[in-house]
């Protein structure tokens, strides 16, 4: 009896598990299929329609046509642009309650909450922590964050604590070198920024000679948001003379609205607007590898310097937000709104997208980042480019545009983690936040 019994419950569980397998069916080849999108990726030259697999987090195969019943999860893209996930090079997301400034403070922003909802799914934080405070940031935030985070250390020990930047003393080469030595898969550059020099040192090159000495030492490049002095410090010397090719100026059409700095002090901008003409020697200084980068921030941003610019063929090598709770909800907004200013301005779109993917890959010489290679990391943003009347704005004025781009989806390592229309079939849920191994690798 207890034979015959034991044949039954065999012969019940052979049919159940082989019609639940039926039902299955065998396992799917691809974890996602991105079909009939228009993909735009400046480093492979890919400028068409064409399909996209991933599997294991990484991208599997990009071909005319792929078939969809392969993946898990089909995404219809058809009709937007598919493009590497955007690579923010300027936020700051140092948040916090116990600092001061953009170090461990309230401006700070948690980086997942402000980057997939924009196709971002890397950014650099310009200079928050500084070498006495990064191990706290890399436990607070790039430990923390779904989003890859890389840092610039601050000059300044403490980072961008608003009570020491201007303070040399703070600033330690050596010591700024060796803990970029030490985590050199998430510090990738030297920031000197806010710098306001009082008294006989109200004009100095002190700091950015400190900055440039612990990029030397760590061979990493350098970032310089200039503060302001009196007399200002001429651009001329920061490009030409003290700067490296690679070395970065951010906040580059920024300056002094009124007067294009015909005055003495504070900073200098890289537009004479008297003549609207861009000066030759920022030219000069770009063609010899010296990097401008956006930061619009709140205020870091004049039309009256990106307009003419951008009309003489002067593009900013990379875009990117200065996003922190004082711009997040100003003009700037996030990066999508960024780039279509920029296109409204009159600047290509598909330099927008390079100047937000592949170029500051490059920048920050992580080459393995910013583009859709067969076996690279599945990093990705889908957008819709709206057509309308839209507006942009800035400190100086506002001006109209004709396209937005709208985030439609992000992936990020080969996880949908931003969905916006459900636009993937089936559309999962996310299982809450991931649980990492103590020995898994942080922030790849």
């Amino acid at each position: 009896m207890k034979v015959k019994q034991l044949f039954f419950f065999s012969t019940l569980l052979l049919l159940f598990t082989g019609a639940f397998a039926q039902e299955i069916g065998p396992a799917k080849p691809y974890s996602i299929v991105i079909k009939g999108g228009h993909i735009i990726d400046p480093k492979n030259n890919v400028d068409e329609v064409m399909d996209i697999a991933i599997k294991d987090g990484k991208i599997a195969a990009i071909a005319k046509s792929i078939d969809g019943r392969q993946g898990t999860q089909l995404v219809n893209a058809k009709g937007m642009f598919i493009t590497p996930g955007l690579i923010d090079l300027h936020v700051h997301f140092f948040w916090g309650q116990d600092g001061s400034g953009y170090m461990n403070a309230r401006a700070g922003l948690p980086a997942d909450g402000f980057t997939f909802p924009a196709g971002v799914t890397t950014v650099v934080d310009a200079g928050s922590p500084g070498w006495k405070s990064f191990e706290l940031y890399k436990k607070q935030t790039i430990d923390q964050s779904q989003t890859r985070v890389l840092a610039m250390l601050n000059i300044v020990s403490e980072g961008m604590d608003s009570r020491n930047e201007s303070d040399i003393e703070h600033m330690d080469p050596k010591s700024t070198a060796d803990m970029a030595k030490k985590y050199p898969e998430h510090i990738v550059g030297v920031k000197l920024a806010h710098f306001s020099g009082r008294g006989p040192l109200a004009h100095t090159w002190i700091p950015t000679d400190r900055a440039l000495e612990a990029g030397r030492l760590a061979n990493i490049p350098i970032m310089v948001d200039f503060g302001s002095a009196n007399p200002y410090l001429p651009l001329d010397s920061l490009f030409n003379v003290k700067f490296r090719p690679g070395d970065m100026y951010t906040h580059a059409f920024g300056g002094n609205p009124e007067v294009g700095l015909t005055t003495q002090s504070g900073r200098e901008s890289i537009v004479d607007i008297s003549t609207k003409k861009v000066k030759e020697y920022v030219i000069r200084a770009q063609k010899r590898g010296v990097i401008f980068d956006i930061g619009f921030g709140g205020s870091s941003f004049l039309f009256s310097q990106g307009i003419p610019a951008i009309k003489s063929g002067f593009y900013p090598n990379s875009i990117s937000t200065d996003l922190h709770t004082g711009s997040m909800n100003n003009a700037m907004k996030n990066m999508p709104n960024i780039m279509s200013l920029f296109m409204a301005m009159g600047m290509p779109f598909k330099e927008v997208i390079k100047a937000s993917t592949w170029n500051p890959a490059q920048q920050i010489k992580r080459p393995e980042l910013g583009n859709l290679s067969v076996g690279s990391e599945a990093d990705i943003a889908l957008f819709t480019l709206r057509k309308g009347n839209f507006g942009f704005y800035a400190r100086d004025g506002r001006i109209a545009g004709k396209n937005r781009l709208e985030t439609e989806m992000t992936i990020r390592a080969g996880r949908i983690v931003y969905n916006l229309n459900a636009i993937a079939e089936p559309n999962l849920l996310p299982d809450g936040p991931r649980q990492r191994p103590a020995n898994a690798p942080q922030n790849p």
